[in-house]
């Protein structure tokens, strides 16, 4: 059968960090005979060359590769272009992973398509990624109608074809920015490129060693070097005008005004701030017009104009401002209805803790060079920032906090601009309600089970900031109650010690409230039993009722009904099988999961001739519960000491 996609990973020294990688590989959702990859072993020196032999000589889809060091990842991937045999070729990363539908979506994507490239969702766990690009699918996408260039590294999908019609290959040697180069020759040559935003297909890992190559820091004087040629390109395949600065804006805004504000640039040795600043200088004098710059937000235009009129002082000055602002987002109401979780939000931006505030009646000027001084700059963006304040955008997410996975949910937003005394100053305050439907909310696909962090992201003024929402109340851990929807139990709650609100899904088991259940409001009437449960439900949905006794258990079937702010258990009793035992009680909430849980009721049964007589059940003594608490202790340590072992193992 002929091969589909050609996935190449370049590889040096990851030791354990490519076992993920190669985990995601196997597990890929496109039948084994349809795709392969190929490892190119660029002269490591640890044992990850012996593992992917021994890899490779187990699985006939993989294909291993050895060479002399080169230097850096372009020669790699240039062997794998030439030794692949699929119809598209994926860059993937030895510290990366995908998800496991990635190649077998982004090749039936791209095949429909017709696209040369193929730009699959990513989720960066302590790296950076784009995040405007993904907000929906776009099938037919180029770099005038899509932020195709905020996405330059290589991790795509490309067809073989177009790279071997146009001789597209990666810039090789010891050299930055060879992903640039490659990328956006591709998007300007390609006849079309497809973006997947509603599947994670790319996981971007930042290593607990923080060794990932791209993000050590460069020498300067060869970055801007090596960065030169990413222009190069651009100037090669487009006319002056506002699509050339729209794309040489790119650059200057992310790999040199962005460098160049608040704590990022302030936590570098002076030193080196100066010579980056040089190297900056000099590149934005020498390439850029002033189209370039006039397009950028109202702060990232201080910055470049400072730059330009080669001000370093004041580029610090300027940076000391910015890093003292930082994003507020303050929880208000948070009630589920109809199965869905509304949170209101006021977000503003705080300048040391304080509400940060603006002059009033703000008007829009152009920048017209540089300014002034830092009093005068943070004049103008201010002013210029309540003027624009109608385009202002609050946006939450949920984001996994497992794989940092983040999806964007459905807000109202309101602006409100707030006089602050007799100052002639204003604040501006975004209020906001989410609605997040649990059953929807991943692109969607319900949310999966594990913890889920809310944040607000703020795009204002030139500053595009994200914050965790809270603080919460400090004595509540629960934020509502939970809710059964879709199948699933889902707690919103406030995180220890900082109070931030998260939503647990399908794990949280004490926290649910049933354990405050008073036998005294349960009837057993009928043969049937009635309980009122601290539980949001949206209609009425089946349950199980577990009963166990002496290692006998017996389900019995039951519902959940909404009833006021909780629900109502109901569920028959088959007095007949349980006479003259005593029954613990559990509710399985979704019975035709796959993963059904039991979540313990505080209720006893005891059975005697016919009749049921509901008692709460004993706690265990203090013995037993120090007891448990000991084992679970003993666990934990053997699994830590079973993980490091395992770890050494593969080292």
């Amino acid at each position: 059968m002929p091969v589909k996609v050609s996935v190449i990973v370049p590889v040096y020294n990851p030791g354990p960090y490519i076992e993920d990688c190669i985990t995601s590989l196997l597990e890929q959702s496109l039948p084994p005979d349809e795709y392969e990859a190929i490892f190119v072993d660029d002269g490591s020196t640890d044992g990850t060359p012996a593992r992917l032999d021994e890899l490779a000589a187990k699985e006939p889809r993989v294909h291993v590769i050895h060479q002399e060091n080169s230097g850096w990842s372009g020669k790699p991937r240039n062997v794998g272009i030439a030794a692949a045999r699929g119809e598209y070729v994926m860059f993937v990363d030895n510290d990366d992973s995908l998800g496991t539908e990635a190649l077998e979506r982004m090749y039936g994507y791209g095949k429909a398509n017709e696209a040369d490239v193929v730009v699959g969702k990513m989720a960066g766990r302590g790296r950076s990624v784009p995040v405007e690009l993904f907000r929906r699918n776009r099938p037919r996408a180029s770099v005038e109608d899509a932020p195709l260039i905020d996405s330059l590294t290589p991790h795509k999908m490309f067809r073989k074809a177009f790279l071997d019609e146009t001789g597209l290959r990666f810039p090789e040697g010891r050299r930055r920015l060879e992903d640039h180069v490659f990328v956006v020759e591709a998007y300007l040559r390609a006849a079309n490129v497809s973006v997947i935003g509603d599947y994670v297909c790319y996981y971007h890992i930042r290593r607990d060693d923080a060794a990932n190559a791209g993000i050590q820091q460069f020498e300067p004087v060869g970055y801007f070097k090596n960065l030169r040629e990413a222009l190069d390109v651009v100037e090669r395949y487009t006319e002056p005008g506002p699509v050339r600065d729209s794309l040489h804006r790119r650059w200057l805004r992310v790999e040199m005004v962005e460098r160049l504000r608040g704590r990022r640039f302030l936590k570098l040795a002076e030193d080196y701030r100066r010579k980056l600043f040089e190297e900056i200088h000099h590149i934005a004098t020498e390439r850029f017009g002033p189209g370039v710059a006039a397009g950028l937000q109202p702060t990232q235009q201080v910055v470049a104009a400072l730059i330009v009129a080669n001000r370093y002082d004041d580029v610090v000055a300027f940076a000391e401002w910015e890093a003292g602002l930082s994003l507020r987002a303050v929880p208000g109401g948070i009630e589920w209805r109809d199965g869905t979780l509304r949170v209101e939000i006021a977000a503003e931006f705080t300048a040391g803790g304080a509400p940060l505030t603006f002059p009033g009646g703000g008007v829009r000027a152009p920048l017209d060079g540089p300014p002034p001084n830092i009093a005068e700059a943070v004049a103008w963006v201010g002013s210029d920032t309540v003027a624009r304040f109608g385009k202002a955008a609050l946006d939450l997410l949920v984001r996994e906090r497992s794989t940092a996975a983040q999806y964007f949910q459905p807000v109202e937003v309101t602006r409100e601009i707030v006089p602050v005394g007799d100052s002639g100053n204003v604040r501006l305050v975004l209020r906001a309600t989410a609605t997040v439907d649990p059953v929807g909310a991943v692109d969607g696909g319900p949310l999966r089970a594990g913890l889920w962090d809310t944040y607000a992201r703020v795009r204002m003024g030139g500053w595009s900031k994200e914050a965790r929402i809270g603080p919460g109340p400090r004595k509540a851990r629960a934020a509502a109650s939970a809710a059964v929807v879709g199948g699933h139990v889902v707690l919103p709650y406030w995180t220890e010690p900082h109070d931030n609100l998260s939503l647990d899904v399908d794990r949280a088991n004490k926290r649910l409230g049933l354990d405050r259940l008073d036998p005294e409001t349960v009837t057993v009437s009928g043969g049937r039993v009635r309980a009122p449960l601290p539980l949001h439900v949206p209609g009425e949905s089946p349950v199980l009722l577990r009963l166990t006794s002496q290692g006998r258990s017996v389900d019995t079937p039951g519902t959940l009904s909404p009833a006021g702010d909780g629900a109502v258990l109901e569920a028959s009793l088959p007095v007949g099988e349980l006479d003259g035992g005593t029954w613990r009680t559990a509710l399985c909430p979704a019975p035709d999961s796959a993963d059904s849980r039991s979540l313990p009721l505080p209720l006893t049964l005891r059975t005697a001739n016919g009749s049921v007589k509901v008692v709460r059940t004993p706690r265990p003594s203090a013995v037993r519960r120090l007891a448990r608490r000991a084992r679970r202790a003993l666990a934990a340590v053997l699994g830590r000491r079973t993980a490091s072992a395992s770890k050494a193992r593969k080292a």
